[in-house]
C-alpha cells in the first residue's frame, strides 16, 4: 500500500534548468521533500520554462522515490480563464497569447510579432484589413507591376515640385 501511495505526488517548482536535453526541475513536494534533477516531460513539439512556484505533478515508477519524473507543470498565477468548451490557447505571464477561438477564428496578442520565412508567406484569403503604417524595405508588386520602379507615361511635372506629377500636365 505504502509503494501506491508513492506513485504520485504534487509538488511546487523551486528551481529549473532548461540548457540540457531535457529539462530538469528542483521541486519541493509534499511532506517538505525537496527533490533536485527531476525530468520534465514535455509533450512532442512543446516546452516551456516554468516560474518559482508553479504546481507539478510529479510520477515515482513503482513507487521508489529515488527517481522521479514531472509529468506536468501547471501556473495558475498566469492561466487564462472562461475559455469556451473546445477553446485552445497558448499564452505567457507577460500577458502573450495564441487564442484559438470558437467559430474558427485565431487571435494572437503580442507587443511584437516577427515571422522568419526563407521562401516566402502567402496569404490566401479575399481580404485583408489593416490599421497602421505599413512599412516596406523592398519593392511591392501589383498585378506583376512594381509600384516603385515602373513610369507613367502622359505625366508631366506639375507647378509644385513638392507633390506626385500630375496627369496630362494640368495645372
Amino acid at each position: 500500500m505504502s509503494r501506491l501511495m508513492n506513485l504520485l505526488t504534487r509538488g511546487v517548482v523551486a528551481m529549473v534548468k532548461s540548457t540540457g536535453k531535457m529539462q530538469s526541475l528542483q521541486m519541493r513536494l509534499t511532506h517538505g521533500e525537496l527533490k533536485d534533477g527531476m525530468e520534465h516531460l514535455e509533450p512532442y513539439g512543446f516546452t516551456s520554462c516554468p516560474h518559482e512556484g508553479a504546481e507539478g505533478l510529479a510520477a515515482f515508477m513503482g513507487g521508489d522515490r529515488s527517481h522521479g519524473v514531472v509529468v506536468v507543470v501547471a501556473d495558475r498565477r498566469y492561466r487564462l480563464q472562461a475559455l469556451e468548451a473546445g477553446e485552445v490557447a497558448i499564452f505567457t505571464d507577460e500577458g502573450d497569447k495564441i487564442h484559438f477561438k470558437r467559430g474558427r477564428i485565431i487571435d494572437i496578442e503580442t507587443q511584437t510579432l516577427n515571422i522568419r520565412a526563407a521562401k516566402g508567406v502567402h496569404f490566401e484569403t479575399p481580404s485583408i484589413t489593416q490599421t497602421g503604417t505599413i512599412v516596406s524595405q523592398g519593392d511591392q508588386i501589383a498585378g506583376g507591376v512594381s509600384q516603385i520602379n515602373h513610369l507613367h507615361t502622359g505625366v508631366k511635372e506639375g507647378p509644385d515640385q513638392s507633390g506626385p506629377p500630375v496627369p496630362g500636365g494640368a495645372s
